[in-house]
């Protein structure tokens, strides 16, 4: 396997993608690309790829995340599918009107998001669940095509603090004027942006976050989608 000194080639940065789609083979980072061959091999039913975004293009909410889980979407190909993290945002989102259907862990139970869009920073599953610095930035031209072709966009959650940095890179923002805190929240131009510790199962074991604490950002999400939020 690549070491983690790898650094996705310079052409990802001087032929910014188009498109919000990643090929399956896609080859820009070379860790990840190595990484994801290994598990394909390993695992040769799982999806292994670039995990695509899931929810309607016409949304006015876009949840970002950081990286695709190695036995979540690494596995299922779908965002937040098939690890806790999915567990805790899909219930949350079902109680602010955000879906339709059951959430049932696996991709084709049926569950559609509703004027909601969930997308991660980086599209591939990272060793350790840690994506480098080069590989956040390679990948964030997906993730500038997927904010771009949203034309109804309104709000974005970020859950953690690579993403919070992330979304401000694509709108060429300098993170020290927006600073990451959870519970958060910063006007982007047209878009509001809502900050939120990640739900990973070591931040809610460990008490950093709570089901009640990461309600109150979707709360803030709905009144202000509602219009029953003062727009900042």
């Amino acid at each position: 396997m690549a070491g983690a000194a790898a650094r996705p080639r310079k052409s990802a940065a001087l032929a910014p993608s188009t498109t919000a789609t990643v090929g399956r083979n896609c080859p820009l980072c070379p860790r990840l690309k190595e990484f994801r061959e290994t598990w394909r091999r390993t695992e040769p039913t799982w999806f292994n790829a670039p995990v695509p975004s899931f929810g309607p293009v016409s949304a006015r909410l876009l949840i970002v995340g950081l990286a695709p889980g190695l036995q979540g979407a690494n596995r299922t190909g779908r965002p937040f599918t098939g690890d806790y993290a999915g567990v805790l945002l899909y219930d949350t989102l079902a109680r602010y009107g955000f879906t339709r259907g059951t959430f049932a862990a696996h991709p084709d139970d049926g569950l559609e998001l509703v004027d909601a869009r969930i997308t991660n920073a980086v599209r591939c599953v990272p060793p350790e669940n840690k994506p480098t610095g080069p590989e956040i930035t390679t990948c964030r031209q997906f993730l500038n095509a997927t904010i771009a072709e949203m034309k109804n966009l309104t709000a974005i959650v970020a859950l953690g603090r690579v993403a919070h940095e992330t979304v401000l890179a694509a709108h060429a923002l300098r993170l020290k004027a927006f600073p990451f805190a959870h519970g958060a929240s910063h006007p982007l131009g047209s878009v509001q942006l809502f900050s939120s510790y990640h739900c990973s199962r070591y931040n809610t074991n460990t008490g950093v976050l709570t089901p009640e604490m990461f309600r109150s950002v979707f709360a803030e999400v709905r009144a202000y989608l509602d219009g029953t939020r003062p727009k900042t």
